[in-house]
């Protein structure tokens, strides 16, 4: 099992989960969040002072998958959530060891 880390403009989620829903991916867990890369935040103008924005809101998405599942996942999010744009975002896959469905106590590939 694989646990994919997505962050992506927070606009892009819905796209990004109806793409993995139709892959048949069930769950996921999104959670607002701010950071920049190389875009580095930009200047705003606000009651005439300009200011930086560092930190730029996004979107992390969180999605466990099968190890099977893993590449069509990737191929689903970054069609989803690429715009061509500087800030589309990025993907990290960690090894998930174990995953626990709390209410039935199932186990692995069956919890997910």
């Amino acid at each position: 099992m694989k646990l994919i880390t997505a962050i992506i403009k927070p606009f892009k989620a819905d796209d990004v989960r109806e793409a993995l829903a139709e892959l048949g991916v069930n769950g996921m867990t999104m959670t607002e969040v701010k950071g920049f890369g190389r875009q580095k935040g930009h200047t705003e103008l606000y009651r005439g002072a300009e200011y930086v924005i560092d930190f730029l809101p996004k979107a992390k998405l969180e999605i466990a998958v099968a190890d099977e599942m893993l590449d069509q996942s990737i191929e689903a999010i970054c069609k989803a959530a690429g715009t061509g744009q500087i800030g589309d975002g990025k993907i990290f896959v960690t090894e998930l060891l174990q995953t626990i469905r709390i209410r039935t106590g199932e186990t692995d590939n069956d919890a997910l």
